[in-house]
Order: C-alpha cells, then structure tokens, then sequence
C-alpha cells in the first residue's frame, strides 16, 4: 500500500494538527474547569449570559468566530495590538493562533461534559470534608476533582476531536500557510482543489479518522477505569 505513505509535508500537516490540538486542549482545561464550576455552582447575576458566551462558538458560523479572533487577536486588534507590542506574543498567521481558534471552537463542548459532571457529585460528600476542617480548595482538589474525573476526561478528548477538525475559524484568523498553521483539514482542503489530489486528501482523511477513533476509545477506557475505581472506593 504505498499510495499510504505520507509525504513530507503531510507529515508537517499532521505533527502540526497535534500539537494545535494539543495545546488548545491543555491551555482550555484550567479554564474550562473554572468556568464550568461556576456555571454548575455559581449564584450571580448574569450567568445566563455567560452561559450565551460560552456556547456562542457552536452556533455561530466558524468564520465568524474566526473573523472575531482577527479582529481581536490580530496584529491591529486591541488585544493583538497590546500583546505584540509589550509581551512579543502574536497569534494572526502563527501555529499559537490556529490553537487558540481550535481552543475557543472546542471549549464550549469540554465545559459542558466537565459541567454535567460537577452538578451530579454529592454535595453530602464534599459538606463532609468541611465539616472535618478542609477548606473550599482542599475540598475540591481532593473530592470533587477525583469525583468529576471521568467528565474532565471526556471535556479534553471532546476539545480534542474537535480541534483535529477544525477548519472555518482556524483559515479565517490564521490562513492556510503550509509548514506553519497548515493543518489536517487546511492540507485535505488543498489538496481537494489540486488536479490528482484526491489521492493525498484520501490519506489523511484515514489519518484524521484513525487518530480520532484512537482518542475516543482511549478516553472511554480511562472513564470506565476511573469509575471501577471510584465504586471500589
């Protein structure tokens, strides 16, 4: 099968849709768990509309998130503007803003499994635990997180998955440059308007498939380990 192997470039376009995937998965995971404890917890005034925000990516169009993070985040943007000029940190046309498109596509779906699993804890367990002298933070860290576990682990492959697939919001802030913010929807874009392209965009179409296959069932294994333990507990 050797129309099966990948050439340079679109090993480049598969190491690259990794670590975007990867990083956005990680940088939204703190904020994702912050977040989705105050939209499960919370009492304020206006968490609705937080909640609007939050799920805002998976209704709009993702060139229109990616045109936002443009006029955000790029180099004229006041965000991007500030950034670049006091800290070096650009995001328009780099890899760091395909994550950071890929990040807000994914986060809404990895707040939401992470947020299911906050309201079914016990709170009885957690009022236990404070009870016996613990504070908010130790409560968290040691009964509520090993608690929600599973629900995290299902928030990061979902963010995951998703960020392998993106492609509107990723093109539209930072473009398709090969070697640098080309991805593996970007390539199999490119090679899809190229005449005798079909064969290289068959390729890492069955690429994306099986990396995506692999991280679902590597996170189901892990959810169904961490909640045998959980019940032995």
């Amino acid at each position: 099968m050797s129309w099966m192997q990948l050439s340079p470039e679109e090993w480049t376009a598969v190491h690259l849709s990794l670590k975007v995937s990867t990083w956005a998965m990680v940088v939204s995971l703190p904020i994702g768990i912050a977040v989705a404890l105050l939209l499960a917890r919370g009492k304020f005034w206006g968490k609705s509309v937080l909640n609007g925000i939050v799920h805002l990516p998976l209704i709009l169009p993702p060139v229109v998130t990616g045109y936002l993070l443009l006029l955000t985040f790029g180099r004229r943007g006041p965000v991007g503007a500030f950034l670049a000029e006091n800290f070096g940190i650009v995001f328009s046309f780099r890899w760091t803003g395909a994550a950071l498109a890929c990040g807000v596509m994914g986060f809404p779906l990895m707040v939401r499994a992470i947020r299911l699993s906050i309201e079914a804890v016990d709170r009885k367990l957690e009022a236990a635990a404070g009870t016996l002298g613990a504070n908010p933070a130790w409560v968290f860290f040691t009964v509520t997180l090993p608690l929600i576990l599973p629900g995290v682990i299902a928030g990061m492959i979902l963010s995951f998955a998703k960020a392998m697939g993106e492609f509107g919001a990723t093109i539209t802030f930072v473009s398709n440059i090969p070697g640098e913010t080309q991805t593996l929807p970007s390539a199999i874009y490119t090679f899809t308007q190229v005449p005798g392209g079909d064969v290289g965009a068959l390729r890492l179409t069955i690429v994306s498939i099986i990396i995506s296959m692999t991280a679902l069932v590597a996170s189901e294994a892990m959810s169904r380990r961490l909640g045998k333990r959980l019940d032995i507990e």
